[in-house]
């Protein structure tokens, strides 16, 4: 995103935050494209005909963001953590919502990046990651947060350092602690 419309997001942020909503339709042209770009991310390697398409994963959460009344949006950064993190809970719900009575069956070890991938058929696997992640965050919030921005919101190192308030080498030593932990859980025993 340039710089000029950056500065403009968080600005119509600010104005939303102010009750201000008059802009709403100039804010989600300027975020869409990103909004969109975090979905294909959730979404990618999905069949064309699967029941929750990126674009409805993006309004939903786009609703749900402009929605947020208690949400104290400081600039757009911050607003995309929000928006990884809330289109995550979607999927998750989507996902507990589809699975049926194999909840209960087998189990197997898959790779952390094909865990971020939904299908209707890795519904599990999807659920799986998220009580996962639940748990990586009682252990170490701040791991569980920097793999949700990192991962699921596409924030670089210095993002994610400039929204958790933290030095870069700091996000990626924690980066690799997660992604190994995770690993492990995703790996071992049920």
């Amino acid at each position: 995103m340039p710089e000029r419309s950056a500065g403009e997001v968080t600005q119509l942020l600010i104005e939303l935050r102010n009750g201000n909503r008059t802009n709403e339709a100039k804010l989600m042209l300027l975020v869409y494209e990103e909004l969109r770009r975090i979905a294909r991310g959730y979404m990618h390697g999905e069949r064309p005909d699967h029941t929750l398409q990126p674009t409805a994963l993006v309004h939903e959460a786009y609703l749900r963001l402009v929605g947020q009344r208690t949400v104290e949006w400081r600039d757009r950064t911050h607003f995309f953590a929000v928006a990884a993190q809330l289109m995550r809970r979607i999927l998750v719900d989507h996902a507990r919502a589809r699975q049926t009575a194999k909840r209960e069956g087998a189990h197997h070890a898959i790779p952390l990046e094909e865990a971020f991938v939904f299908s209707e058929e890795q519904s599990g696997e999807l659920v799986s990651l998220d009580e996962a992640l639940s748990r990586l965050a009682q252990f170490d919030a701040r791991q569980s947060r920097i793999v949700e921005l990192t991962f699921f919101a596409g924030l670089s190192v210095e993002d994610t350092a400039e929204v958790l308030g933290i030095a870069p080498r700091t996000v990626r030593r924690d980066w690799h602690c997660a992604k190994a932990w995770l690993h492990g859980e995703l790996a071992g025993p049920r």
